[in-house]
């Protein structure tokens, strides 16, 4: 679990493709590699990998195949900048949202604009990601964990101020650039409570299906 608050950039110091894996090394230069523990979970551009190796001043991890696909791991290359964040400890401070790491598809830059000392970044994304972002809900882009300023019908835009610019790799983003996209998780849930196992609707067995009718008879709507 993570925050979105993002500790700082890595470099990527290997790729080993294996098959349909990937091996990575990553050099951190927010900590110290040596400072990992095998088998803790690091967000690597927002993606919960495990550390499987320590060697040097390197980390190194395993993607699967399932990783790869649904993230912007598919195009990764040695010397490549990437935002880090070790798991949230449970004396820590929520400072920004629940993250679970579990990338849930890729968005691209569409336009990146100067708004005085900060800079408003606005990402096309498919409409299986667009309807769980809305306007002042929370966004993780590559492991950060972001406020939406506006939506459009397949897009969102979000505001990067000075810190934040500094201390991640989003305003090394160009025009068409690719990103890792996690929506609010709570969204999800809040959707399969209402929406309820459509299966089990099907033969006769959704008295546990949340509905807008039924939150209505409960006085939670009008």
């Amino acid at each position: 679990m993570f925050t979105g608050l993002v500790e700082g950039i890595g470099h990527i110091s290997t790729v080993i493709r294996k098959s349909s894996d990937i091996h990575l090394g990553i050099k951190p230069s927010c900590f110290a590699a040596a400072q990992c523990v095998i088998g803790e979970s690091i967000a690597v551009n927002g993606i919960c990998l495990t550390v499987t190796e320590i060697t040097g001043d390197s980390f190194f991890v395993d993607a699967s195949l399932e990783t790869i696909a649904n993230t912007t791991l598919k195009s990764i290359t040695v010397g490549r900048k990437v935002n880090l964040e070790r798991a949230l400890r449970l004396s820590d401070r929520l400072g920004g949202h629940i993250v679970s790491g579990h990338v849930d598809g890729v968005g691209f830059l569409i336009t990146k604009k100067n708004s005085a000392r900060s800079f408003l970044l606005r990402f096309d994304v498919s409409s299986s990601l667009r309807r769980y972002i809305i306007e002042k809900g929370s966004v993780a882009i590559d492991g950060v964990s972001l406020t939406v300023v506006r939506c459009y019908d397949s897009s969102f835009e979000v505001n990067i101020i000075p810190l934040t610019g500094r201390e991640t790799t989003l305003l090394d983003l160009h025009t068409g650039d690719y990103v890792n996209i996690e929506t609010d998780i709570i969204a999800k849930y809040v959707e399969q409570l209402l929406c309820g196992n459509r299966k089990s609707a099907e033969v006769g067995n959704n008295r546990n299906t949340i509905s807008m009718e039924k939150l209505i008879e409960y006085g939670f709507g009008g």
